[in-house]
């Protein structure tokens, strides 16, 4: 999936993966996640969701990373928040109040990036990707994140090959990430998505290996 097809998206307004409310998941589920205190947060893919917002609300530092920069400013805008702006290498950063949003291409963001999380939530990442791009996403967050990350992910499951969002069964959340983390499954619902179709929404928690010894 090259970075054409989602500047065209953005560029045209045909964001339908963006959601107008924070993902009933993360509300319900987080907490099973956050073990132990506030921490800092990766979102992968980040768009203008506003599932950043309620993880700030629940006191921890937040760091989207988005490719498209009409995406990254519309965060701001619609939120009314003037952001401190830079550049940190290939990445135009916008942050406030422990709230930051990283705007370039998620595969060059620098090995020491990841050092600095303890959590993923991913809703919007690797249903992105195409299947070989989906494996090297995975392998960047098994090999980069540091040791006792947990992540929260949400993936769909329909009928077809067609995306993005692209279809992603337990099986291959299983052999992306299974190597590194003990996978939970916390729930799935049925629901109707693009043209009609049924699919399913499904939200896994995975906890580091490492971090169970």
């Amino acid at each position: 999936m090259h970075s054409e097809f989602w500047h065209e998206r953005w560029e045209t307004g045909r964001i339908g993966f963006h959601q107008q409310q924070v993902n009933p998941f993360l509300n319900t589920y987080w907490l099973q996640l956050q073990s132990c205190g506030k921490g800092r947060v990766l979102v992968p893919l980040c768009g203008k969701s506003l599932d950043m917002l309620w993880l700030r609300e629940q006191g921890h530092e937040v760091t989207g990373v988005e490719l498209n920069e009409l995406a990254c400013q519309a965060f701001w805008d619609e939120q009314s928040i003037t952001a401190n702006t830079q550049r940190e290498g290939e990445f135009t950063a916008r942050e406030k109040d422990g709230l930051r949003i990283l705007c370039g291409d998620f595969f060059a963001l620098p090995d020491v990036k990841f050092e600095a999380f303890d959590w993923v939530y991913d809703r919007a990442a690797l249903i992105a990707f195409p299947q070989q791009m989906r494996k090297r996403y995975a392998r960047v967050m098994t090999d980069k994140l540091p040791s006792g990350v947990g992540m929260l992910l949400i993936t769909l499951e329909f009928e077809g090959l067609e995306g993005p969002p692209f279809s992603v069964p337990e099986s291959e959340v299983r052999a992306l990430y299974g190597e590194r983390f003990e996978i939970e499954k916390l729930a799935a619902e049925e629901g109707v998505g693009r043209d009609e179709r049924a699919e399913v929404e499904t939200v896994y928690i995975l906890r580091d290996r490492e971090d169970r010894e």
